[in-house]
């Protein structure tokens, strides 16, 4: 028998109370941030693009009315966006988010599994680089989750159609973030939360960290480490931003605060 394909970190969704507070915070932290960008089920977003393909996902609701009809319609993205808000919070880290070429393949494979969390999702969104050029990003999701988890959950995502604009500004950050290096997970059970992991998305060694959780036995996603190429100036950023952070080795580590909802571990690698 041959092992499954290993998955690839596609992004993060972070659920925050308000966009223009996230965006002010994330520029604070030294990146740089996409405008916004707004979903036809009401839900908003501004993202953080990094060079290696992977990006950090602020969201927010923008329009209330336009959720409520989506979570009626049996929409897994914002029904679980409004589940997580409900029982941990307006902020926090909901999602990961896994590439992949094929997401039907991938929904089959959850519903065999036991492991769905819901129908597919396709849909598509307007983009705009810095430049103001536009274009139109489509998508396909599927979704997982553990059993009895009604928050947390992760899904693929699949790249149906790729609006031609050219976001290179947007992946230059001061900080000198470079990647999305590993995911900080906790769950009360690890060794569970490891092998529903490795069904759903079996990841390189190193992708997911997983310890001891404070919220029962269901999986959380608990941080982002993120790869910058100059530690140094990353720390002095810091210092002279007034940015609460502590050191340990290599890694600077930026406790959760309004606009970040979750931990970021800056990494020279």
């Amino acid at each position: 028998m041959t092992s499954p394909a290993l998955r690839v970190i596609d992004h993060c969704v972070l659920p925050v109370g308000d966009l223009a507070t996230a965006r002010a915070r994330l520029a604070a932290l030294g990146f740089t941030v996409a405008p916004e960008g707004v979903h036809p089920f009401g839900t908003v977003n501004a993202c953080v693009y990094f060079s290696d393909d992977t990006f950090l996902e602020p969201l927010a609701i923008g329009n209330a009315a336009s959720v409520e009809e989506a979570v009626g319609a049996g929409n897994v993205f914002v029904a679980r966006d409004r589940a997580f808000r409900q029982e941990l919070g307006e902020e926090g880290f909901s999602a990961l988010v896994f590439k992949t070429e094929d997401a039907a393949a991938d929904d089959r494979g959850f519903v065999a599994q036991g492991i769905s969390a819901g129908p597919m999702l396709t849909f598509s969104r307007g983009f705009r680089d810095p430049d103001g050029a536009s274009g139109t990003a489509s998508f396909r999701l599927a979704f997982a989750a553990e059993p009895s988890e009604t928050a947390g959950y992760l899904f693929t995502c699949q790249r149906i159609g790729v609006p031609q604009v050219d976001r290179s500004a947007l992946e230059i950050h001061a900080n000198g973030a470079r990647a999305i290096s590993a995911i900080l997970a906790e769950a009360g059970d690890p060794a569970r939360a490891r092998a529903f992991l490795d069904v759903a998305v079996p990841t390189p060694a190193g992708t997911i960290e997983m310890r001891p959780g404070r919220h029962g036995s269901g999986l959380r996603f608990a941080g982002i480490v993120l790869a910058v190429t100059d530690g140094a100036r990353t720390e002095r950023l810091f210092s002279e931003a007034g940015i609460d952070y502590t050191r340990s080795g290599n890694r600077l580590t930026v406790p959760p605060a309004p606009g970040q909802g979750t931990e970021f571990i800056f990494e020279e690698a």
